[in-house]
Order: C-alpha cells, then structure tokens, then sequence
C-alpha cells in the first residue's frame, strides 16, 4: 500500500483527507511542514499533499526544501490550496509541483487525481530503471571493452608493466585534486570524471601498430626508432577515429582520442606529435602528460632504473613550465605523498 503524507494546519481538511483516502493508501496526516521534515527523516512517502498557506513555513518554502534534498526530490508533491489564481499556479509548478487540488476537495476528484498521478509516477520511475539499467549494461560493455583493448597493449609491451592502470589512478588523483583546488574547474566541471579515467587508459593504444623489435628493444632506442615509437599517438587517434565512424561521436571515444593524441606535448612546444604550446594542448594531454611521466620516472626501464618518488617529484618540478603545466605541477606538489602511495 502507498503512502501520503497530508500536510495541513487545519485539522478538518486533514480529517476530510484521512477519511477519503485511508481505504486504499496508508495516510499519515501532519499539522506542519516542520513536523513533516521531521517525520521524513524515518519515512519517505509515495506523495505529498501540501497546504500552501501554513505558518512557520509555508507551501512554498516547503517545496523548496523538498526539491533541494537529494533524498527528497523525487517526492511527487500536489498543493492543497483555497487560492486559485494564476500567479500561485505559475510559481508552484515552477518550483516542481505535480497538481493543484482546490480546497474545499471533493472525495472523488481527490480519488481520481491521485491515481492518475501515482500512475504516471510509476511509469516514469518504471522506465528510469529501464533506462538505468541499460545505460549501466552498455558502461559495462564500454570497460570491458576498454580492459581488453588496454590489455592487449599492455600484453605486448613487456616493459611497463601495468603502466595503464596506474596511469588511470594517477589521472583520477589529479582531476579530483584540481577540482577541488578550483584549477581549470570551469572546464573540469563539464566532465564525466569517471568515463575521463576510463578513457585514459587508451593513451598508448597506438602501440599496437609500432613492431615488437622496437617495442620491446632491451636497450635504449636509437633516434630512428624513437621516431617510430613517437607514431603510436598518431596511429592511436587513427584508431580511435576509425572507431568513431563506425560507432558515432560518443564522450568515451572524444575523451580517449585527446589522451591518445596529447600525452606527448609538451607545454613549452617541444613535444610530439604537433607541437602543441600552452594551453592549445588538450586540458586531458595536459594533465596525462604528467600522470604518464610520473610512472615512467618511478618504473624501471631497459635504459634507466626505477627512481624514488622523491627524485621523481623534484624531475617534474624541474620541468614546470616546460614539459608540463605550471597549474597542474603546482596541484601535483601538494598532493604528491598521495601519488606515492600507489606506487
């Protein structure tokens, strides 16, 4: 059985409500919009019934209130009201009301009103659910996707071991940190922080078309071969733009394409594979370029050993402003015991 909360100060109308409702919903009848924020906090109800004109706080405010809390906002709410004119319409259905009944209410069109409501919020909460549960099978099917495509590179790139995971850890210390620092946060805020991580894990997917020999040389790379490993953020935009022609421009993909493409810039324009300057690199090449740095500083490799995460920090503070962002090196210097932590 469905619960009402019936909001009123005037104890007749909440009688009249008990009265005509209490054979087919269970209804809880309160005097006060202060008492029913109280009784909220241990009952959330099917729908509200809400006098407008109650002291303390009133319809309006209420509402408000209501619309505000994330545990509340879904509450359907119809207004209980002696005044009808269009001015109260236009306002309550701004704040999110679902209906006005006019006071006094007659049984039946109470009756009919909340059935017909009820039922409408069934089926949207019906095909909510739907449409979450659709959307969480394809955010499934996008990681799997993106774990065996980041494992392949990983499987054939025998000397970074699991550079892509911890990549991905870094980036997620790093966009959390900025946000909350309030750097770059007009642009930050628009992202989808999770599907930005999980992208990220692309960045080095253009290995899969540099050679074995090169890939995996024991040794360090002369110049010419340098030249053809710097390919692999060339062919993993190719990649990744074959994939969106076939599949269409999804956040996921636009997201992977700019790591892909951008980790190598450097800020000062020395980079690869366009020599991008500033600000023209991608926010995500930007902050990729030092979370991919960092685990290449601190992993060992054929031509160097694994350095301290000490050493590691002073190199990157080296190269602010040339290799990386000097707002995102400053950020990464404040929480930079917390990057040592996964290591």
């Amino acid at each position: 059985m469905k619960t009402i909360f019936v909001v009123d100060d005037n104890s007749a109308n909440l009688m009249m409500a008990e009265e005509v409702l209490s054979d087919q919903y269970e209804v809880i009848t309160i005097s006060s919009a202060v008492t029913m924020f109280e009784l909220l906090e241990d009952v959330i109800p099917d729908l509200i019934l809400l006098d407008i004109m109650m002291p303390d706080i009133d319809g309006f405010e209420a509402l408000k209130k209501l619309k505000a809390n994330s545990k509340y906002v879904d509450i359907p709410v119809m207004f209980l009201t002696g005044k009808s004119d269009g001015a109260t319409e236009a306002r309550g259905f701004e704040l999110g009301v679902m209906d006005f009944i006019t006071k006094p209410f007659f049984g039946a069109v109470l009756i009919n009103r909340i059935k017909k409501h009820l039922a409408i919020e069934t089926l949207i909460q019906e095909r909510t659910q739907l449409l979450r549960s659709r959307t969480d099978k394809l955010l499934r099917l996008q990681n799997s996707m993106t774990s065996v495509l980041a494992n392949m590179v990983e499987n054939r790139d025998k000397l970074t071991g699991t550079h892509i995971q911890r990549t991905a850890s870094y980036m997620k210390l790093l966009i959390s940190a900025l946000l909350k620092k309030g750097v770059y946060y007009d642009e930050l805020i628009g992202w989808n922080t999770d599907i930005v991580i999980s992208s990220s894990r692309l960045h080095d997917l253009g290995k899969i078309a540099v050679t074995d020999t090169i890939l995996n040389k024991p040794g360090k790379l002369t110049p010419e071969e340098f030249d053809v490993i710097k390919t692999h953020t060339i062919e993993g935009e190719n990649i990744i733009n074959d994939i969106i022609n076939e599949s269409g421009d999804e956040e996921f993909l636009r997201c992977a394409l700019l790591c892909a493409g951008n980790h190598h810039e450097r800020w000062d324009g020395t980079g690869y594979p366009r020599g991008l300057k500033g600000e023209e690199i991608p926010l995500h090449g930007r902050i990729m370029a030092l979370a991919d740095v960092y685990d290449a500083l601190v992993s060992e490799r054929p031509y160097k050993p694994a350095f301290s995460h000490e050493r590691a920090v002073v190199i990157i503070k080296e190269n602010d402003g040339t290799h990386f962002d000097p707002n995102i090196v400053e950020v990464f210097l404040e929480i930079s015991g917390d990057f040592a932590n996964l290591i």
